[in-house]
């Protein structure tokens, strides 16, 4: 059975991970947070002129976060973070131009060379970063 969040995104897709041993199911307040993110991603949809966004990590449990190597305050804990393509749009680089010109309300879009990471963490710093050749981050996207 599917949990459908909204038109085009479905709660198992928010949670699907290849790690099958790790139990990724959300609490229900988290659930409740995915609904919003799922409701901001139809937002990004729109954006990407109605596109296709393939989702490739949404909320991640602590263990599950441990075993991909990601940041201990990741907003995947919570369910505020998405990464994703849209394929059918262009290459990483042009989404988050894309995104970042309009006037969607994100805490961090980063371009991080084969994906997005778009976070909607309640800080909504519209801060944009660039995943740098060397590791680290840098401000901004590459031109």
């Amino acid at each position: 059975m599917t949990t459908r969040l909204t038109a085009h995104f479905a709660l198992e897709e928010l949670t699907a991970t290849q790690h099958r041993e790790i139990d990724n199911r959300p609490p229900p307040e988290v659930v409740a947070t995915l609904r919003t993110t799922a409701a901001r991603m139809e937002e990004v949809r729109r954006i990407l002129g109605d596109r296709v966004i393939s989702v490739s990590s949404g909320y991640r449990c602590p263990e599950l976060n441990r075993a991909v190597g990601g940041a201990r305050t990741s907003a995947h804990l919570t369910g505020h973070a998405i990464d994703f393509n849209c394929y059918g749009y262009g290459a990483p680089i042009d989404v988050c131009r894309a995104v970042a010109g309009s006037n969607l309300a994100f805490d961090q879009l980063i371009e991080e060379g084969s994906w997005i990471h778009l976070s909607f963490d309640p800080r909504l710093r519209r801060q944009v970063m660039t995943k740098a050749p060397g590791g680290g981050y840098e401000l901004g996207l590459r031109s």
